[in-house]
């Protein structure tokens, strides 16, 4: 895993999840309907758990199985890209189309946290 990777995409996906979160409670509240905006939420949501995930695999990175670890990181900052990426899209352009993609990022996700259980398991203490 690359350290300073991993911290530099979670420290922004923390504070870009925090501004797009304010940007959809501010900015976006009179232009998106309610579906749309909690759409937008969520994406800001899951944007921010796992920009924390990826600071939680660094702290614990010298518990962990490297290459596990690194294949977690992987997935989580691709899952991020993918899933909240695809939900900011849909709700900025309509495009109902990218809601097929969501899912995909959310597997990432998923798999990432697995990961990083066995990652533990291999890892040294």
């Amino acid at each position: 895993m690359n350290i300073l990777l991993t911290i530099g995409f979670g420290a922004f996906a923390l504070a870009s999840g925090v501004a797009a979160g304010a940007f959809g409670a501010h900015g976006l509240k009179r232009i998106l309907s309610a579906d749309m905006l909690a759409i937008w939420q969520t994406a800001a949501h899951y944007q921010l758990i796992h920009g924390l995930g990826l600071l939680l695999l660094v702290a614990l990175s010298q518990h962990l199985d490297a290459r596990l670890a690194a294949w977690s990181s992987g997935l989580m900052m691709a899952g991020i890209i993918i899933f909240s990426g695809s939900l900011y899209l849909l709700t900025l352009s309509g495009l109902r189309i990218l809601g097929a993609v969501t899912p995909v990022g959310g597997l990432l996700l998923i798999l990432s946290w697995l990961l990083l259980i066995l990652a533990a398991w291999r890892g040294q203490s």
